[in-house]
């Protein structure tokens, strides 16, 4: 009997699942035949943000003292630096305001007023010179052409300082548009007078038409214009910056919070840098709410006593002038021009001057009651003395030209001696004089109260440094100690 050959290796020995030469085989807990699925391998634990490692490590510090310290530091630093930054801005920003209002925004309103002033002047010039008829004399003319050259000049100005696109820029375009041709009817109406033509009242009615419907409006919107600019201007540097005083009530809590702690815990009754931090905190809080304090009180003064009694006064003034040129045209035109009102036919150049004689009557009583002192009541009460006996000339006048008598009625208008033309060149000087004080005393007013901020944003910033270093000192002398 033949039997098979012996290998001379021996079989592996038998030992657990898994053994060298023998491959494990899984486990099947399905019936026979299953086929096992594949386990999916174990995710990998998510990895942390910086910001929550941080988070954590802070934690981690905090509990212990030394750790706590430093968070303590770091926060009265932070809020005192914090403070500084906000005083600094909010104060920059309403020193600028202020400033703006100063030598930006009221010298524009100025300049605009003195834009229709000049218009209005020019035009009452010409209806003077008009009605001298050949024999102009020099001062009208001058007078004429220097109206004329300040209020180009002005709208020079004007459109420099006007943004681009702007409803001003607008309003000057259409102004030096219509000058030139306000200057071609005059000179019109110059030319036929002398030669006797009647045309030539037209022509200056006309010139006078373009003025008082197209000129004085269109000067009167950018005057307007530039006192809500000014208005802007005041409000943006009159609020109290409430931000600023509130950081630094808080950081003055801080770091009083803070020494306290250290006093309970040490016994020690002062640490040098929180007392540092908290005396340059203190000093800058007590700047900021002082200083703001001066400089609303001045900026209220300059408005109360300055911009509101400006205003008045050029509105008077520009009624006066109205007044003025009404008066000569109504001489002018001879009744040419009527108006009805309530079913009655009225002169229109004469009911127009009465209504821009109550203007500046109601214009000079209000100036006279905002005026503080003698050198802005005087000039004022002057003026209405000078108006009253300008109504009176002018009655008078009225009544003469009413009455036929042309030429008495001339005279009395544009006449060498007791002419309304007398009274109302001193009611423009005395107003004159009225607005010359009343710039003044904005000026000074609004002087004080920009010089009130300055050098407190930088102060204030140089401070919260100072600060922010005491602060850190002083919580570092505590953290020696656990060395």
């Amino acid at each position: 009997m033949t039997h098979p050959p012996k290998s001379s290796a021996a079989p592996p020995p038998a030992g657990p699942a898994g053994s060298a030469g023998i491959p494990a085989v899984p486990a099947q807990s399905g019936p026979p035949g299953a086929v096992a699925a594949a386990v999916p391998p174990a995710a990998p634990p998510a990895r942390r943000t910086a910001f929550a490692e941080g988070a954590e490590r802070v934690r981690a510090a905090a509990t212990t003292e030394p750790g706590r310290l430093r968070v303590i530091g770091a926060v009265l630093a932070l809020v005192v630096i914090a403070f500084g930054a906000v005083t600094a801005w909010q104060t920059s920003a309403r020193s600028a305001a202020a400033d703006d209002v100063l030598h930006r925004s009221q010298p524009l309103s100025s300049g605009a007023a003195g834009i229709y002033r000049s218009l209005a002047d020019a035009n009452t010039a010409a209806s003077s010179g008009f009605l001298a008829g050949g024999q102009e004399n020099a001062s009208s003319r001058d007078r004429y052409e220097k109206d004329i050259r300040t209020a180009a000049a002005g709208l020079v100005t004007a459109a420099a300082n006007a943004e681009p696109g702007s409803a001003s820029e607008t309003t000057i375009a259409g102004l030096n548009r219509l000058l030139p041709e306000y200057k071609g009817l005059i000179e019109r109406a110059r030319t036929y007078n002398r030669q006797g033509y009647p045309v030539g009242g037209a022509y200056l009615r006309y010139a006078n038409e373009k003025m008082q419907k197209e000129m004085l409006p269109a000067a009167e919107t950018l005057y307007t214009t530039e006192n809500r600019r000014l208005d802007a201007d005041y409000g943006d540097a009159r609020p109290y910056p409430w931000a600023a005083i509130a950081l630094g009530l808080l950081a003055l809590a801080v770091l009083g919070w803070a020494q306290h702690r250290m006093y309970r815990r040490t016994n020690r009754v002062l640490n040098h840098g929180l007392v540092a931090a908290s005396a340059a905190t203190a000093v800058a809080l007590l700047w900021l709410v002082v200083g703001h304090m001066v400089a609303r009180s001045g900026l209220d003064g300059s408005y109360d006593h300055g911009i509101r009694s400006l205003n008045v006064l050029h509105d008077a003034r520009i009624a006066s002038l109205k007044a003025r040129g009404n008066e000569n045209l109504s001489l002018v035109a001879r009744g040419a021009e009527t108006i009805t009102v309530d079913g009655k036919p009225y002169d229109a150049y004469y009911y127009d001057f009465d209504k821009d004689m109550a203007v500046l009557g109601k214009g000079l009583s209000a100036a006279a009651g905002l005026a503080d002192d003698q050198g802005g009541t005087a000039p004022v009460k002057a003026a209405e003395g000078n108006m009253a006996v300008w109504k009176q000339r002018h009655a008078s006048a009225r009544t003469e030209d009413e009455n036929g008598n042309y030429q008495q009625a001339l005279d009395q208008v544009i006449g060498a001696k007791g002419a309304t033309g007398e009274c109302f060149d001193s009611v423009d000087r005395n107003l004159a004089r009225a607005i010359g004080h009343e710039q003044d005393e904005f000026r000074q007013s609004a002087t004080d109260g920009r010089n009130a901020m300055t050098g407190l944003p930088v102060g204030a910033a140089v401070l919260a440094v100072l600060g922010a270093a005491g602060a850190v000192a002083g919580v570092g002398r505590r953290l020696s100690e656990y060395r």
